[in-house]
């Protein structure tokens, strides 16, 4: 069993930052990968980023490439997404996320844990 709270989200004007994080509590395996997924209303959930928790390979979505950073502190069993240059469709509730290394890691279904979520509104 691994629970996961999701916090640093906010109000920031766009063109800012954001720094979100992710702690993991419970046992953490190196063969999880951790994601990052956001969910606007009216809209399904997407892809955002992930990363494999030991050795750190990353994968972006397209939209966020460039802006977004996904990392990850295994003494602390925690995950970030440094989220730069906002724009207003970054709007939306952010969810941190475990899935197995084995799974798509673009398909919301193969994460297993979820958090409760973080808002995150950029205003133009």
């Amino acid at each position: 069993q691994v629970q996961l709270v999701e916090s640093g989200g906010g109000l920031v004007q766009a063109g800012g930052s954001l720094r979100l994080s992710c702690a993991a509590s419970g046992r953490i395996f190196s063969s999880y990968r951790m994601g990052w997924f956001r969910q606007a209303p009216g809209k399904e959930r997407e892809f955002v980023a992930a990363i494999t928790w030991s050795g750190g390979n990353t994968l972006y979505a397209d939209s966020v490439k460039g802006r977004f950073t996904i990392s990850r502190d295994n003494a602390k069993n925690t995950v970030y997404l440094q989220m730069n240059s906002l724009k207003p469709e970054d709007t939306a509730s952010y969810y941190c996320a475990v899935g197995s290394v084995l799974g798509v890691p673009t398909r919301p279904t193969q994460y297993v844990y979820w958090g409760q979520g973080t808002q995150v509104t950029v205003s133009s």
